[in-house]
């Protein structure tokens, strides 16, 4: 039986190449996202640990001290100089470090967001700092000097004695060039840049004068890294600092890069599993055309002592085979995917770690795994099918016509399922939103896929109907091309899943994306009256200066910083939002459920509704508040608005919250302008803060934007699953319409002699294809939209988005379907031509 198998795979090369095809897809991108990020995760691992090769021990302040209100950080030069004569210390170096943007010549902004860094020099013994090497030039002394990695001054073209433009906390400063210097910092290998000033200066900016950010220990030799640290943590305080060896910090961030991959690792792993998903169709698909032309064959192998068990064993072999081929050739394409993927990464200006091609051998397996169980698996029915079969009649019968016990079978279970699916996805949309809601809708989701799947031979006949009078037009090829569509239901069912899957996804997903952008439109429309929100571009703490540089322009007419302060509240620690309460209610506009917001000043202040909900606060509700100074006060809750994604939290009025910050920053400025939000107004308040690279000034439409960024992201990364979910469709069309006319040569030789033309004989193949293509397409559109909906009901549960309807995309839609008959004409071309090119007479004799 096992030589039987192996001929029949050599027997059968050309019919099983799609087969290959659809596997090797699945495999290749399988193991071209495991080499990939398994290669730029030890890349970057590696030029991590070089970072740390002069650190043994490292003092940080505890989690709770920046939150804690009226904290100070421990971390200042007496702790330092303690622990610079802790037995078995060699050195110890304070670092402090933060945002900071360097302009290149045209005022563009080197590097991206949190990439963009500065810290500290700090001369040793020696007066140099070992951890930056000048490549030029000198260390930076005094406020107006700094120093840049060669790599930024490289992109930059700057060089030693240059006046740059850099911000660190919004204004521009004007600083010169004193040094240039070399690191192996890995934000400066991925692409970011790093400015080094003085350490006083780096305090200044980055966080209060005589603190540190870290103190990095190297020990003396002989010293171990556990022995250093226990000495280490003899001279911390009891509170706001803790001792880590340079070991656990590699052991740290190494598994902050691993888990920082994980989001692109099963972003692909999904686009690869939805292929392999759709290949099982092609699969089972192949193996139960090829069962079924061999039906004499098998019947033969049973007459003379075959078994059941050895014809489907049979069957298993001819798909092992086809499996390991694939996922052999699946594993060296997805290498090379690997490889190209680095390389692309790299043209479009990121910085990727130097490093070679990791292939493990964990690797290796799951991708040889996947591709022969994924086969076997999709061909086990198909073998079990043709075991059944009994031999005298499968020898009256080529091709053995599913019963109708199995049919009505098959229909009641894809009906229970599909009932089952159905009703747990409305029961879900109709509970309030938790844990068990998400649940019950997955389930629901899941069962209804499959009940529609295990439905789709019954529903392709209605539904292939519905194109009769429109096929009647081409005449006999399209009267011909209905009747071979619903000849064999379970086979047009299988190759129209496939092409179903993708476009149900892509539908819903299209779908709720659109209907989340509207509705944070509307959130940002009904909420903001401000014209623009002022930040920086990293997202960190703007300086107070911006505010009062946009409230002296004349284009503004109102505007407000919005800042954050840590307060403890009863027992929580709470963030209060400071505003300018007297033109606070000219740039929002709240939804109240209580109270209303009135002007903020002295203590009053007001609360979104889902934290007075949490906390038990009304309107008139007096809080006792602990500041970020540790000074007590009282709050009175004046009233509740609706929260959304742009406003939040408890609000107050700027002049009772800044008495008692530390150190003043905004988050972020709303303004108005006289003329509302125009290219000239824009232009002006970009021009007024001197078209600084580290500040956004963005309208409405650019925060709407900004918060959907996430959503539109996940939506381009679906349209590429669509891509190769048409691309293993377009495969499983082919592999259908060319068995097909191989079954049916005999019968398109008759049509030959009797009078149908070769083009009748192309058009009959070309619309049968379109028909199926077109079949999956609605059905994937239309379980895309009931999808849509349920989601977008589950979305309104939670009470993140009370703005979200579901809003269909009618003109995508479109063009899915459209992208559908595409995919039925592009498939048909080769099998139309083989078809037409048979010989009438060869094809007459053919069996």
């Amino acid at each position: 039986m096992f030589r039987t198998a192996l001929r029949n795979v050599l027997a059968h090369k050309a019919r099983l190449l799609m087969t290959v095809l659809a596997v090797m897809l699945g495999v290749a991108f399988v193991s071209g996202t495991l080499v990939f990020t398994s290669t730029i995760s030890d890349a970057s691992q590696a030029s991590s640990r070089k970072g740390f090769d002069n650190v043994d021990v490292v003092i940080k302040p505890s989690d709770n001290t920046q939150s804690t209100p009226g904290a100070r950080s421990p971390l200042d030069h007496k702790l330092l100089d303690k622990a610079a004569g802790v037995p078995g210390a060699a050195s110890a170096t304070g670092t402090v470090s933060g945002f900071t943007a360097i302009a290149d010549k045209s005022g563009k902004l080197i590097g991206e967001g949190f990439s963009t860094s500065g810290s500290n020099y700090f001369p040793g013994a020696d007066g140099k700092d070992a951890r930056y090497p000048m490549r030029d030039g000198a260390a930076p002394k005094g406020p107006h000097e700094f120093a840049l990695d060669a790599h930024t001054a490289d992109r930059g073209g700057y060089k030693v004695g240059d006046t740059v433009r850099i911000s660190v906390d919004g204004p521009v400063r004007e600083q010169k060039l004193t040094g240039i210097f070399t690191t192996d910092d890995g934000t400066v290998a991925a692409g970011g840049s790093l400015a080094l000033f003085d350490t006083a200066t780096a305090q200044k900016r980055f966080a209060a004068p005589g603190e540190f950010s870290e103190i990095d220990i190297k020990a003396a030799p002989g010293t171990s890294q556990t022995a250093l640290k226990d000495a280490v943590e003899k001279i911390l305080p009891k509170q706001g600092a803790t001792a880590t060896t340079g070991k656990q910090l590699v052991n740290e961030q190494a598994k902050f890069i691993a888990t920082s991959m994980d989001g692109m690792k099963n972003a692909l792993l999904a686009f690869a599993g939805v292929a392999l998903f759709v290949g099982t169709f092609i699969i089972a698909n192949t193996f139960t055309m090829l069962v079924a032309q061999r039906t004499k064959e098998l019947a033969l192998l049973r007459a003379v002592g075959a078994s059941r068990r050895q014809i489907t064993r049979s069957v298993l072999i001819e798909a092992l085979v086809v499996g390991t081929v694939a996922a052999v050739t699946g594993l060296l394409a997805g290498i090379g995917i690997a490889a190209a993927l680095r390389a692309l990464v790299g043209a479009t200006g990121a910085k990727v770690p130097d490093g070679p091609l990791v292939i493990s051998p964990s690797t290796i397996l799951i991708s040889l795994l996947v591709g022969t169980v994924v086969t076997v698996l999709a061909a086990w029915l198909p073998g079990r099918r043709a075991a059944k079969i009994p031999p005298i009649a499968a020898m009256n019968s080529v091709h053995a016509t599913a019963t109708t016990k199995s049919l009505m079978v098959r229909n009641t279970i894809g009906a229970l399922f599909a009932g089952a699916g159905t009703a747990a996805v409305l029961t879900a949309t109709g509970m309030s939103y938790s844990g068990s809601t998400r649940a019950i809708m997955g389930a629901g989701v899941g069962l209804l896929l499959i009940g529609v799947l295990v439905l789709t031979p019954l529903l392709s006949r209605p539904l292939i109907a519905l194109a009769a009078p429109v096929l009647r037009l081409f005449g006999i090829s399209g009267i011909l091309a209905r009747q071979n569509a619903v000849r064999n239901p379970r086979r047009t069912a299988a190759t129209a899943s496939a092409l179903m899957i993708g476009l149900m996804l892509i539908t819903g997903m299209t779908a709720v994306a659109g209907s989340a952008q509207q509705a944070i439109d509307k959130m940002a429309t009904a909420s903001l009256k401000a014209d623009y929100m002022v930040s920086m571009a990293s997202r960190t703490p703007l300086s107070p200066d911006v505010a009062k540089k946009l409230a002296s322009t004349d284009e503004v007419t109102a505007s407000s910083p919005l800042r954050n302060s840590p307060a403890r509240i009863g027992t929580t620690t709470e963030f209060l939002t400071g505003v300018n309460g007297k033109d606070f209610g000219k740039l929002t506009q709240l939804d109240f459920s209580e109270g209303a917001l009135g002007t903020l000043s002295g203590d009053r202040a007001v609360v979104d509704d889902s934290t007075a909900k949490e906390k038990g606060w009304h309107t008139g509700s007096r809080l006792p508040v602990t500041f970020e100074d540790g000074k007590r006060g009282t709050l009175a809750i004046g009233g509740v608005y609706q929260r959304n994604q742009i406003i939040h939290g408890i609000i107050l009025d700027n002049a009772t919250l800044a008495p008692h910050q530390k150190h003043i920053t905004d988050m972020q400025v709303m303004v108005k302008t006289k003329d509302g939000a125009t290219a000239a107004s824009k232009d002006k308040l970009v021009t007024a803060l001197g078209k600084n690279p580290a500040i956004t000034v963005a309208d409405k439409k650019d925060v709407s934007g900004d918060i959907a960024k996430t959503i539109t992201l996940m939506l381009n990364m679906l349209y590429g699953l669509l891509a190769m979910t048409v691309i293993v469709a377009v495969l499983g069309v082919i592999n259908t319409l060319a068995m097909s006319v191989f079954e049916r040569s005999q019968e398109i030789g008759m049509l030959r002699a009797i009078g149908l033309d070769r083009r009748g004989i192309k058009q009959m193949v070309r619309l049968e294809s379109l028909v199926i293509s077109l079949f999956g397409g609605v059905l994937g559109i239309g379980l895309g939209v009931f999808f849509a909906w349920a989601t977008g009901e589950l979305i309104k549960a939670t009470g993140q988005l009370s703005t979200y309807e579901t809003v269909l995309p009618w003109g995508r839609m479109g063009l899915f379907l459209a992208l559908a008959a595409m995919v039925g004409v592009l498939a048909a071309l080769w099998p139309a031509r083989r078809a037409a090119k048979l010989n009438m007479l060869q094809a007459i004799k053919a069996e």
